[in-house]
């Protein structure tokens, strides 16, 4: 069965939106971006090297609890369609997609992704590996096309990785809110959420031996550079990991290490760094099974399973769309 595209974001509307995020953050009083830019080509290969490093256990321990788990929720939910929303290549969500089709139920896939390369990479993959399979991917930004994904029945949404939260608490009830408002009752959300642990285990996982992270982070000024004309020079930028105890997040930020003006073209702006002066790239929040399940029942879900791998670093909340 060939697989469908269908795209809701094209390269116009990525560039529209760079040129507004860049814009109100570089010119906020505490200057930020949004971590969706640390993901051109370059900064993806990076992230796959992050995921391997020795420090960085979040997709280690997500990947433990779905190898142990993934039969449950293919029991519980009997999910005709998987959507996975931020898919990337898929490789975690193999463990669904196999436990689905070994109990009888699975039907489709849509995957999600911002990119129409690589999702267009990834569906081909996937539709020679699951002959029979209806997959339709969806090239759109979970922040703004929930509401334009494929209808089907009996719908299992995976939302995997932690990927939540880098949403501020405000954007991440938004979020929720919307997903449930998008689902029927009796369909059902898996979510990946990082969990709050010692700071000597979280902040190196932001912060590798090798350096690898600070390449990562100090990317996102070559997208502005080549996206948006910019002449940030990012060896200028040191990489900070900080976990803030009252929020309970990890920040990455970039630091200037001297005064310096920094040209963006296609904005016409001029940003002056002072020495010291951050730029936030990334909020990571870390969750509580108590909070998390408070967002979720405020969001209109019904938490019916709670996992964590072993060591108790990494959760998968099982939840179900609650009746109106």
């Amino acid at each position: 069965m060939s697989p469908e595209l269908e795209i809701y974001l094209d390269d116009a509307d990525q560039a529209e939106q760079l040129r507004a995020d860049a814009r109100a953050g570089l010119t906020a009083p505490a200057r930020w971006l949004p971590p969706k830019w640390f993901y051109d080509s370059r900064g993806s290969e990076l992230f796959e090297e992050i995921t391997r490093l020795p420090e960085y256990y979040p997709t280690r321990a997500e990947r433990e609890i779905l190898v142990e788990r993934a039969g449950e929720v293919a029991g519980v939910t009997g999910a005709e369609t998987l959507v996975e929303l931020g898919s990337g290549s898929s490789e975690k969500t193999r463990l669904l997609l196999d436990a689905l089709r070994s109990q009888g139920s699975l039907a489709g896939f849509v995957p999600l992704d911002v990119s129409a390369a690589a999702l267009g990479e990834a569906v081909s993959t996937l539709a020679r590996d699951y002959p029979g399979l209806r997959i339709q991917g969806v090239v759109g930004d979970f922040n703004r096309h929930l509401k334009l994904l494929p209808g089907g029945t009996g719908r299992l949404v995976a939302f995997l990785g932690g990927t939540v939260g880098n949403l501020l608490p405000a954007d991440r009830a938004r979020f929720l809110a919307e997903l449930r408002s998008t689902l029927d009752a009796g369909e059902w959300l898996l979510l990946g959420a990082d969990l709050v642990k010692d700071p000597a285990v979280l902040v190196p996982a932001y912060d590798d031996a090798a350096g690898v992270t600070a390449q990562f982070n100090r990317n996102v000024l070559q997208v502005l550079n080549r996206e948006l004309g910019a002449d940030f020079d990012p060896d200028r930028f040191d990489h900070v990991a900080l976990w803030d105890p009252e929020q309970e997040w990890i920040e990455m930020r970039l630091r200037a290490t001297r005064a310096m003006t920094v040209r963006v073209a296609e904005l016409a702006l001029t940003v002056e760094f002072a020495a010291g002066e951050d730029l936030r790239t990334e909020v990571s929040a870390k969750f509580r099974r108590a909070g998390l399940t408070a967002e979720l029942t405020a969001a209109g879900f019904q938490v019916r399973r709670w996992w964590t791998d072993p060591a108790g670093r990494f959760s998968l909340t099982l939840a179900e769309a609650a009746p109106r």
